[in-house]
């Protein structure tokens, strides 16, 4: 692997150009950079700001205490979680029957709330199998009602049945009904599970994901039909836990789909047991209902109008599917936003609220799919940095988890690299605010808050809004043993915690949305000097890397460690600039350009440590020396919206090709954001060198690859 990337703006001349030169931050006003320090005043400064001093004790939060209690007694976790247990009696899944029942109720209950058709409705997509919503695949329409596996041979005895277990049938399974024996093929998945074993016509037995045996046993091979448990490490330690997988069949696949059955891991080992010791297994299995059909999905709506400037937008989203019960995910979150929407409709119309200066919006979608298509069909929907509406987005999956119960906390992810955002420090200092809340409901549990703010996690809608630079962060629970299984249900969701959720998020995105220019002010305040404390933390991990360097790699490490630092004050200038996409009044940019130009000068004094550093080291000049001899000054550019799908951009690609491809060093965070990073202005060494600094070495050379395999794919063209 090579050492970081050098950015292009250092191979020109002797001097150290600032980040900001290269990248200015937009909309605030150029200032003059501040003059070099003193090489002693800087290394002190840069100390100073590395590590800086304790916190005070005192915490002035930057929401008024007032809304978050208006709104602690006002949003109900025991409501929410009355939601939730309606929501999971549905089988939600994408493209279903089932979901649009649940879809309905939701819809009711914003009528009842006051949501008239013109603040609240369905956009309704097509989801066949066929139709794609630019690289996404629709889901087909699914429907049953019933369905059975028994053991026949060498005694009779039922296994599992649907609906009673909801998760017991593979999603995506069509109707059918087959008497055959069971063979064993380890994962499945494979080309040596099958070698010496005749599948067709009849079960397989396996551990793998259930769309993947399918296709490798029913599509490639013949086989009937399906049956599988997991056995990692979590199924082992829950063994009547049933875990949920699903057959996602792609579009030439569906008219050659049969059905699968989910079992629990003790189910599953008990009849790999009787396998192995040479029985005859038989299995008699059958699924009843309308199986895969042309259908909808539904996108739900609601707005509350801003007073002053509508056409600026706040969003809330959650996803509303997932098979019964799926009660933290994501009855939780979908519960959670209907209690909001509730809530604020309800102190707007009784007067104890104005309505906000900008809107609030609320979104229930089928995960990722229903997204997509939305945004598919509004080319518009995107973030100030593509000119568009949407300021913010919270997304709420999986928000009600009992922590005493799945002894598990609150993440809030922030967001990433790609994307810096002052949303980050607002939503932080707000979940302090919620600490300090007594929240006790009747039927609720005795749990202190635990929250942390973590790094950019993947995994939810909110990739999409951050796809459409829209500054998204996800609320969420970690880690929910329960995700995903059968034990998912009413009994793991805490009305407390619902309304901790509710009143953080709500308080978040109220602030934003009713923003004034005092209010502006106090929050580039904050972001300020939470950018001074990140970016001297990234300082001190740079002079880490220098100072800790072999002597054989010091030259590489100060350009890494220069590399780091860039990037870092680059981060906190946007995340200060992003203030001024909601409130751009000329007092706001004045304090933007203030605190821009202290992390100038923060910057100036921690690269000149380092240039000490090397210095120390035996390294001479101005700036540190290239990492690689001949960065690649091509510029990419996204040919489509939205991010790519799990098995993108590889099922374009040849087979040979594809194989390459998942051979590739770069992890879904790392691909996730190489796409993000193109802007049609980076060039290959700027990407390689941005995901250096974020996400730790990659090459240039893989970085390559990847995009040249999004190009043969057609998402991605050369400039």
């Amino acid at each position: 692997m090579l050492p970081r990337m050098k950015t292009s703006d250092k191979q020109h001349g002797r001097r150290l150009l600032h980040p900001l030169a290269l990248l200015p931050l937009a909309p605030a006003p150029a200032l003059p950079l501040v003059p070099a320090l003193p090489l002693v005043p800087a290394l002190a400064l840069a100390l100073a700001l590395a590590c800086p001093p304790p916190a005070a004790a005192q915490h002035t939060p930057l929401v008024d205490r007032r809304l978050v209690d208006l709104l602690h007694e006002e949003f109900s976790g025991e409501l929410a979680k009355e939601s939730v247990i309606a929501i999971t009696r549905h089988h939600r899944i994408q493209g279903s029957r089932g979901y649009r029942a649940a879809a309905e109720w939701l819809v009711e209950q914003l009528r009842a709330s006051g949501f008239d058709e013109q603040h609240a409705w369905v956009e309704t997509f097509p989801s066949d199998g066929v139709v794609q919503y630019q690289t996404w695949q629709s889901p087909s329409g699914w429907d049953i009602s019933a369905g059975e596996l028994r053991l026949v041979e060498p005694v009779a005895e039922r296994i599992v049945g649907y609906p009673e277990i909801a998760m017991s049938v593979m999603t995506y399974s069509n109707p059918g009904h087959v008497v055959a024996p069971l063979v064993w093929v380890g994962s499945g998945t494979r080309p040596e599970d099958y070698e010496g074993k005749d599948v067709k016509g009849k079960f397989v037995l396996a551990t793998g994901y259930g769309g993947e045996v399918h296709r490798a046993a029913v599509i490639e091979r013949g086989a009937a039909a399906v049956v599988c448990y997991l056995d990692d490490e979590r199924a082992q330690e829950y063994p009547d836990r049933l875990q949920y997988t699903g057959m996602w069949p792609r579009t030439a696949e569906l008219p050659q789909v049969t059905f699968g059955f989910n079992l629990t891991n003790r189910q599953g080992e008990a009849l790999r047991a009787r396998l192995e010791a040479g029985e005859q297994v038989v299995l008699d299995g059958r699924v009843e209902g309308i199986g895969l059909e042309p259908y909808f999905m539904d996108v739900i709506v609601a707005r509350i109008e801003g007073r002053e400037q509508p056409g600026q937008e706040l969003w809330f989203s959650a996803h509303l599917d997932h098979p019964k019960e799926s009660a933290n995910d994501n009855a939780s979150g979908s519960a959670a936003l209907l209690d909001m929407a509730r809530g604020f409709q309800t102190l707007i119309r009784q007067g104890r609220l104005p309505a906000p200066r900008r809107t609030l919006v609320f979104m229930w979608v089928p995960e990722f799919f229903g997204t997509m298509a939305y945004v598919d069909a509004h080319p518009d929907f995107a973030g100030p940095a593509l000119g568009g509406r949407v300021l913010a987005n919270l997304n709420l999956d999986m928000v009600g988890e009992d922590l005493e119960q799945l002894h598990c906390r609150l993440e809030l992810t922030r967001t990433p690299d790609s994307l810096p955002s002052a949303l980050n420090d607002l939503v932080a200092d707000v979940a302090h605010v919620v600490d300090g809340l007594a929240v006790r409901t009747p039927r609720g549990s005795l749990s202190a808050f635990n929250y942390r703010v973590t790094d950019f996690a993947p995994g939810s809608d909110h990739m999409i809004f951050l796809d459409r630079k829209v500054p998204a962060m996800m609320f969420w629970h970690s880690p929910d043993e329960t995700h995903h299984t059968s034990d998912d249900t009413p009994d793991k969701v805490d009305p407390v915690e619902l309304e901790r959720c509710e009143i953080l998020a709500g308080s978040a995105l109220w602030y934003l949305a009713d923003l004034d220019v005092v209010q502006a002010m106090e929050w580039v305040g904050a972001t300020a000097a939470g950018a001074a404390g990140r970016l001297g933390q990234a300082g001190l991990e740079a002079q880490r890397l220098l100072l800790r360097a072999p002597d054989a790699g010091v030259a590489a490490a100060w350009s890494e460690a220069q590399n780091l630092l860039d990037h870092a004050s680059r981060h906190e200038m946007r995340a200060l600039g992003s203030v001024l996409d909601v409130e751009a009044a000329e007092p706001v940019k004045r304090a933007v350009a203030a605190a821009a130009n202290a992390l100038s000068q923060q910057w100036t004094a921690l690269s000149a440590t380092l240039r000490t550093y090397a210095e120390q080291r035996g390294l001479r000049g101005e700036a540190p020396p290239a990492l690689i001899a001949e960065p690649d000054a091509r510029v990419p550019r996204r040919t489509t919206r939205g991010p790519l799908p799990s098995d993108m951009p590889r099922r374009l690609l040849s087979p040979e090709r594809a194989a390459a491809h998942d051979a590739l060093p770069l992890d879904e965070i790392q691909r996730f954001e190489l796409l993000n990073f193109v802007d049609g202005k980076r060039s290959v060494a700027d990407i390689t060198a941005a995901l250096c600094a974020a996400l730790g070495l990659v090459s240039q050379a893989d970085v390559v690859a990847y995009l040249e395999d999004c190009v043969t794919a057609g998402v991605v063209a050369w400039e």
